[in-house]
């Protein structure tokens, strides 16, 4: 959906390789006193009843910069696992506000009463775990946490008199906290931003996370999502480690990294710190997706190829995208509506005249039986409309969040709208209720939740105007139209401290909902505002498991938060059809594997202005590998289909083919990802982490761990200049075919085996594997007689090549007569003869069918080149295979 209509107005070939109290009289700004206090002094510290640390820390001198010092707090330290460790300091006489533990389930903390009687020794005494140690400084208070087996440290809050950070500071709104940091340590997360110079923290470039609806195209901004994680990443002597760390709160922050050291600001909550020992960067996704939610289980047709448009005015319009991409003979799995098929804008609703309900029916029934998908928006405003039954329902219910003891009103598409309250247990029912009625009115295989930072057209309380229609159409739907009037009288609205918000300081509350505003329990706007898209998200996740039939749910949202990824996928915004913006969609994409959210694009081609043909024809070249791929165009930009310039469908067939070849590949990295959280998308790093080159590469991506991706990025440029880390890269755009227009029929065909192999080594070896299952079952696993996973092996030894695999609940893909017709063996010295195959240990008697061949590298190393005369290298191809993949089997030969 159109974005910067919530802020501002719209801005008027081939060639890939796969890659409150204020101080005194002054104003305060982003930019704070350098030092706020003296710290606070550990005075008590014992076991905690479950095996931790509990201690209580008292302030050491009181100041009033931002308001009074909490005198006492809590410290609970606790080893949650063998490599998670958590630092949690709150209040020790009043219960603050955290993220609820509903939204995102944890491990408890002792109740803050409990404190009050603590009685221990406040010696130091290290706490350590598996990988992890806690030790701590008495006073002022400080502690470090270093790795075990290497004694580096890690984080460390200590604080000397010459640096330009304070110690622990602990107020009702305001907290700061910092760790020094090696000069070389390589930072990555701290989003969601755009980020010009690449996926590594940049020093004193601004980090604000705060969830707001501004455009992606603002450089170091906070955008739509809230992720306060980094992954650190040290080379030692050559040898690479990593660790992750999450501030666990959902309160605005900003976060100041000067290349020595990083600091949090933040104005309200705890902290509360998670360590990840790691040590390799996918161990670090790994435990962090264990704490927050492992990604969801996206369906197979989601990693098809999308086409969407603000703009698709009428049905017919629809029906004609369609039909074009398939005469085109570009691959389409699912087809979206922005919200032209509303009626006037209003979630779960029809336009009669334009979307009439008979003939968007039938035109469903057609791509169902296609195997495409259908998918729409919905924005969280409620039009405040007597006549609306969403609405009427939603106030009898009594879901909205409250202002005065009245529903907030604001202004989004439909004009006046009020917000559902996503942390009330009957908003939530309510909201499945409306999702049921819209299934029922038409069968959308998916949801798109937009505009949920949440997004407001209007500041400060407002009223509908009287005596006048709002909005009137006539003007940009963007313009607000309401009565109101600045709320700025509240600490809330004026937190003390400012947070760099919308990389201009503006009020927190600006084009949002006012932050005095509250929700269910009393619970403040200002504390859960980041909570707000994440939230919905659960709610939508919830109504679509209940929908009758139980499928697989997708959701796409624009605004995320930690543990978003458990539920949807992500676009990243707003972006221009621009060459930056096409860089930077990279950068954002790899940031959001790393927060646990791998299904994630940006719109192809760009949102607006419209794009040039060159700059279209590398964008699909790039978004095709995206994991979520998809086009995107504004209301107000020429339409930008695929099919519209002719070099760029060529370019579209040769891409989205290559892709719809590798989606039983990216599937399987999906299944991955739904078990350990691993990205599909990934830095070069997360393979070669001991090669530093990779460290800042922000123009290459790996799909996996081995599939690289090294796009075409600037204008007029037919080369890329790609960096290949150690070992053998293969062209993979000379091999298998296999595909269709729609993800249903690209499985359907048989599967090829492409091994890879060290080039021309005498020894070598390889591995895959590869998940399928029914895709329509809510629960991604094993077990259930509807889904197999395979395991592949292959090596290379004293002249013979040798093939495998081990399947585990082969049944579903016997019954689904999945087979590999064709295995190409890459790099080996020769071809051979005499193929032996065995099925579940039974030697094949008919091998008539086979056909065995080989094709000579082209070799584009420079310095194997040279020796060319000595070495021949082949791609071995196998032919008629016809072997079940359900059922194990080995393939092997002599290399002649």
């Amino acid at each position: 959906m159109f974005l910067s209509a919530s802020s501002s107005p719209p801005l008027s070939l081939l060639g890939l390789f796969l890659l409150f109290f204020i101080l005194l009289s002054t104003p305060t700004t982003a930019k704070t006193p350098t030092k706020i206090g003296r710290g606070y002094r550990l005075i008590s510290v014992q076991e905690s009843p479950d095996g931790g640390l509990l201690g209580l820390l008292q302030v050491i001198h009181k100041n009033y910069i931002y308001g009074a010092d909490i005198p006492l707090l809590q410290l609970y330290v606790k080893h949650e696992t063998e490599n998670r460790l958590r630092v949690h300091i709150t209040d020790a006489e009043k219960k603050r506000w955290e993220v609820p533990y509903d939204l995102l389930p944890r491990q408890s903390v002792p109740a803050f009463k409990q404190t009050l009687g603590v009685q221990g020794d406040p010696a130091q005494k290290p706490y350590a775990g598996n990988e992890l140690i806690f030790s701590y400084k008495t006073d002022p208070f400080s502690f470090s946490i270093t790795r075990k087996s290497t004694g580096e440290t890690l984080f460390d809050t200590s604080s000397l008199p010459s640096d330009p950070y304070s110690d622990l500071v602990f107020k009702d709104q305001y907290i700061e906290i910092s760790t020094k940091l090696p000069k070389d340590a390589s930072l990555y997360g701290l989003g969601e931003n755009t980020q010009p110079r690449g996926i590594k923290i940049v020093p004193n470039d601004p980090y604000t996370l705060y969830t707001t609806d501004i455009s992606a195209i603002n450089l170091n901004a906070d955008l739509y999502g809230s992720h306060p994680v980094y992954m650190d990443l040290r080379n030692r002597g050559g040898v690479a480690a990593a660790h992750g760390v999450l501030l666990l709160n959902s309160n605005g922050m900003d976060v100041f990294y000067r290349g020595d050291s990083l600091t949090y600001k933040v104005i309200g909550g705890v902290i509360d710190l998670y360590f990840f020992a790691g040590a390799s960067p996918l161990a670090v996704v790994d435990q962090y997706t264990a704490l927050i939610g492992r990604p969801a289980a996206m369906p197979y047709w989601a990693f098809g190829f999308h086409q969407c448009r603000w703009g698709y005015r009428n049905l017919s319009v629809v029906e004609d995208v369609v039909e074009r991409y398939k005469k085109a003979r570009i691959p389409l799995d699912v087809i979206w509506n922005d919200d032209d098929h509303m009626d006037g804008h209003k979630d779960f609703t029809l336009n009669p005249k334009n979307y009439p309900r008979p003939k968007l029916l039938h035109f469903l029934e057609k791509i169902h039986a296609r195997g495409m998908k259908y998918i729409v928006i919905i924005d969280p405003g409620i039009g405040v409309n007597t006549s609306y039954g969403v609405y009427t329902r939603g106030l009898a219910s009594d879901v909205f969040i409250k202002y005065h003891g009245k529903p907030f009103l604001a202004q989004v598409w439909p004009g006046a709208v009020n917000f559902p309250d996503f942390l009330n247990p009957k908003t939530v029912d309510w909201w499945g209720g409306e999702i049921r009625r819209f299934h029922e009115l038409v069968p959308v295989d998916g949801l798109w939740i937009d505009m949920n930072e949440a997004s407001n057209f209007c500041n400060g309380l407002c009223q509908i105007p009287v005596g006048r229609i709002c909005p009137n159409g006539t003007g940009p739907g963007w313009i607000c139209c309401l009565d109101c009037k600045n709320v700025t009288a509240t600490r809330w609205d004026d937190p003390p401290y400012k947070i760099n918000a919308s990389g201009t300081a503006v009020p927190i509350g600006y084009k949002t909902i006012a932050t005095s505003a509250y929700h269910y329990n009393g619970v403040l706007e200002y504390d859960a505002h980041s909570l707000y898209g994440f939230s919905q998200t659960i709610a939508t996740y919830k109504g679509l498991r209940a929908l009758p039939g139980g499928k697989r749910p997708f959701i796409l949202s624009r605004s995320t938060y930690v543990g978003s990824g458990q539920y949807a996928a992500h676009w990243t915004g707003d972006n221009k059809g621009t060459w930056d913006d096409l860089k930077y969609s990279i950068s954002t994409m790899l940031n959001f594997g790393i927060f646990g959210v791998p299904m994630v694009g940006a719109d192809i081609c760009g949102f607006y202005p419209a794009p040039t043909e060159e700059l279209c024809n590398r964008w699909i070249e790039l978004g095709a590998f995206y994991p979520f791929s998809r086009d995107h165009a504004n209301f107000y930009s020429p339409r930008q289909e695929l099919y519209q310039w002719k070099s760029v469908a060529v370019s579209a067939r040769r891409a989205l083919g290559m892709r719809y070849k590798l989606l039983s590949y990216i599937y399987t990295l999906s299944y991955e990802a739904h078990l350990m959280g691993a990205p599909i998308a990934r830095p070069l790093f997360f393979s070669f982490p001991n090669e530093t080159r990779t460290y800042g590469l922000s123009t290459q991506f790996l799909l996996g761990s081995g599939l690289m991706v090294s796009p075409i990025l600037d204008k007029k440029k037919t080369k890329v200049h790609a960096l290949f880390p150690p070992g053998t890269w293969y062209d993979i755009f000379d091999m298998s075919k296999r595909g269709g227009l729609v993800s249903k029929e690209a499985r359907a065909t048989p599967f090829t085996l492409v091994v890879s192999l060290p080039l021309g080594a005498a020894e070598g070896e390889a591995r895959g594997n590869l998940f399928v299952d029914n895709d329509e079952i809510p629960k991604m696993g094993l077990g259930n007689g509807q889904s197999t996973y395979v395991e592949f092996y292959a090596n290379v030894n004293q002249g013979a090549v040798k093939m495998w695999s081990d399947v585990r609940d082969g049944e579903f893909a016997v019954e689904k007569g999945w087979i590999v017709d064709k295995l190409i063996v890459l790099g080996l010295k020769g071809i051979g003869k005499g193929v032996a195959i065995e099925v579940d240990g039974n030697a094949m008697v008919d091998d008539s069918k086979i056909e065995m061949r080989s094709t000579e590298h082209e070799i584009m190393d420079e310095e194997i080149e040279e020796r060319e005369d000595e070495m021949k290298h082949v791609m071995v191809e196998i032919k008629g295979l016809e072997l079940s993949i359900g059922k194990k089997f080995v393939v092997s030969w002599k290399m002649g």
